[in-house]
């Protein structure tokens, strides 16, 4: 059963896409009358690596400096299917194509990424700006719009909650080494995992419905058809177009009547 293979990139455009909400974060120093501007780095990883990366003597042959603080690193810590989302799997989501052909793919499965968000600064103040830029935004959520199938022009909007907020600060050590405070924010994205998307021949354009008294259509003593399509037969997707509507009433069906013996028009 397994092994069409589809790629759609929605764990990577949720990644992203969260990163996004990150990129343009700004730091303001001012001393004096003169006020520094800075852009708040942001990078994919986990904290302990720029930690690491931080306390390591640099070497004169590769590196000139450490690390610059403040920063901002986010990685992605788990994947869970979200079942309070669910919705009826046999639903499908259609859009029309040239040749009066239909793209379609099956309702999306929900799923939660959970993002770990780590703010690293040299000092209070430096990490005061970035968090307090950043909670107002979620009250707990933040939604953000990704085009999560662009073939059939599918958006989803992605909410994402803030969990929970940690502190530490990592004062221990000797004094010649570098302080960092760390504030950890939890988040979770919830977005939605689409399967294949087939291409279907045709677009339907004549529509019959009947009607029947009796459950039993093959006796029914009265039967009404409806029957819709275009006007003009050869319209195309994108004209715009009208339809023609007929009933037609079967009338003219007999039935056996006991009393008299003999078939009698249904009035």
């Amino acid at each position: 059963m397994l092994g069409n293979y589809f790629y759609h990139e929605i764990f990577k455009k949720t990644i992203v896409g969260f990163g996004t909400i990150f990129n343009n974060i700004q730091l303001r120093r001012t001393s004096g009358s003169s006020t520094e501007v800075m852009k708040v780095p942001l990078a994919y990883g986990p904290a302990e690596k720029f930690l690491a990366r931080l306390r390591q003597t640099p070497d004169p042959t590769q590196h000139k400096i450490q690390i610059t603080l403040p920063r901002i690193a986010f990685e992605l810590k788990g994947i869970r299917y979200d079942s309070d989302r669910k919705v009826a799997p046999t639903q499908t989501v259609k859009v029309p194509i040239a040749n009066q052909d239909v793209k379609a793919a099956y309702m999306p499965v929900p799923y939660n990424l959970q993002f770990e968000l780590s703010i690293i600064a040299k000092n209070q103040d430096d990490a005061l700006q970035i968090v307090e830029q950043i909670l107002p935004h979620f009250q707990p959520s933040y939604s953000i719009s990704l085009k999560m199938i662009p073939s059939i022009g599918e958006i989803k909007d992605v909410i994402v909650n803030l969990d929970n907020i940690t502190y530490r600060d990592d004062y221990e050590g000797d004094l010649a080494e570098r302080r960092a405070l760390i504030y950890v924010l939890d988040f979770t994205a919830k977005t939605y995992l689409y399967g294949p998307v087939k291409e279907y021949g045709g677009i339907i354009k004549k529509v019959i419905a009947d009607s029947y008294t009796t459950i039993d259509t093959t006796s029914a003593p009265r039967e009404v058809r409806y029957t819709v399509q275009p006007d003009p037969t050869t319209a195309e997707i994108d004209d715009d177009f009208g339809f023609n509507e007929l009933f037609s009433d079967f009338s003219d069906i007999k039935k056996f009547d006991p009393t008299t013996g003999v078939d009698e028009e249904i009035p």
